[in-house]
């Protein structure tokens, strides 16, 4: 299942003054995130006691921390929030080899029973006895890590090189996500590839197509920073502004249309087109298949070097936002015999032009978090600036756009997460939490 943890008999290691008495993040409700104390055991058997060094604040927390609950999923108790985490070893359970105090780990958060069949296939993602850190799926709630120091189990944490940051390492729960799309979507070498949403792991999952093989990688988003910041720094090929709807609040805007309805261009190949938008479903429908049109015009071959009608359409489609309007475009931009990813997790009940799937056979293809990704990440993350010629894969320490120092700053960290930008008119992207 996971990585570098031997059981062996050997007896229980630690510090020479071991804390009884750390500090937590709880959320008690919706925006009621309160500073506690709470008590910690030594190391259970073939656990490893984690200093937790780096926390990133993903979507999910965001939700948690606005309204209490994620979907459909409602807490109802006190929950320390993140998932996306690193930090050191500071002490050592029964039964536990392969690690020594100090050593630097990334937290693979997902715990499932491991006896089932479902884990025994090696896809333990789909565990239905699965508890995952900051979720309120289980009950009693699996508490996250914004905590100082958490007890884990040693096979599910990843030994990091000492190059890579700690917040370099937190990213790679959502690298994870990305590298379990491309697995599923097993794209050959010189696919296109459309990627619908510029967040965190949209933009990783770009850079992973990239990193497959793929020769064009459009990224989509209603946030021309986020595009912007998608071409700029190499995660994408080509980029794509969607324009709102005129009636969409002001809370989550920032990109407007004028007037007239019409698109304005922006640096780097991004564009903005001009989109009509229905309340019907048919006219919904209409408007999408528009965009799609337009956003696959971004990479038409040149007159002369098109191949027929194989040309009409991206090979895979990973659709990160979880929109419904964003599902009909993926359908209507990927070609006849393609795939759509589902990556995102957003509406759960839809309305969608199943013809257009069914009629061209393209593949519609749902992914859940991750399984037996981290030791590919970790790989990923030892390679880079290695140079050599190819694609080099963007930094995942310059995603991070906003450090906080402490837990007691959390709720500035998430207030800012909810947001596109900060006071100063910055890109907010990456929101992190560092001890």
């Amino acid at each position: 299942m996971a990585p570098s943890a031997m059981m062996d008999e050997m007896a229980p290691m630690q510090l020479p003054v071991h804390a009884k008495s750390i500090s937590a993040s709880v959320l008690h409700g919706p925006r009621d995130l309160r500073l506690e104390a709470r008590s910690i055991e030594d190391p259970a058997v073939g656990e490893l006691q984690i200093a937790v060094k780096s926390t990133g604040i993903c979507g999910s927390d965001v939700s948690y921390y606005k309204k209490f609950a994620n979907g459909d999923l409602c807490a109802c108790a006190p929950l320390s929030l993140g998932h996306e985490s690193s930090g050191t070893v500071v002490a050592i359970g029964p039964h536990v080899s392969g690690f020594s105090i100090g050593d630097r780990v990334a937290l693979e958060v997902g715990l499932p029973c491991g006896q089932c069949g479902i884990c025994r296939k090696g896809r333990y993602n789909l565990c239905k006895k699965m508890r995952f850190r900051s979720s309120a799926k289980s009950v009693p709630h699996f508490q996250g890590t914004l905590q100082e120091r958490i007890n884990h189990p040693a096979i599910w944490c990843h030994k990091l090189p000492d190059h890579v940051s700690f917040d370099a390492a937190a990213l790679l729960e959502p690298l994870s996500v990305a590298i379990h799309a491309i697995n599923r979507a097993c794209p050959i070498p010189g696919s296109t590839a459309l990627v619908m949403g510029a967040g965190t792991v949209g933009l990783l999952t770009a850079a992973m197509a990239r990193q497959s093989g793929c020769t064009t990688v459009t990224i989509t988003d209603v946030d021309a920073g986020r595009v912007d910041y998608a071409i700029k720094h190499g995660f994408a090929t080509h980029g794509y502004v969607v324009p709102r709807p005129l009636h969409t609040s002001s809370s989550s805007s920032s990109i407007f249309t004028n007037s007239s309805g019409t698109s304005t261009p922006l640096e780097c190949g991004v564009m903005t087109p001009a989109s009509l938008f229905s309340n019907s479903i048919q006219g919904q429908l209409e408007g999408a298949k528009s965009l799609a049109a337009d956003i696959l015009a971004q990479t038409k071959p040149p007159p002369g070097l098109e191949f027929d009608d194989e040309d009409d359409g991206v090979d895979i489609t990973f659709e990160c936002t979880g929109k419904e309007v964003c599902m009909h475009m993926s359908l209507y931009a990927t070609r006849p015999g393609g795939k759509v990813i589902m990556v995102g997790m957003g509406t759960p009940i839809q309305t969608l032009p199943m013809s257009a799937a069914h009629l061209r056979e393209i593949d519609i293809l749902g992914i859940f978090r991750y399984a037996n990704t981290y030791p590919t990440g970790i790989r990923l993350l030892c390679a880079q600036g290695r140079g050599g010629t190819g694609f080099s894969f963007p930094s995942l320490d310059d995603m991070v756009t906003h450090r906080f120092q402490g837990l007691g700053a959390a709720k500035g960290a998430f207030e800012l997460a909810s947001r596109t930008v900060d006071d100063n008119g910055n890109l907010v992207l990456k929101v992190v939490i560092e001890a």
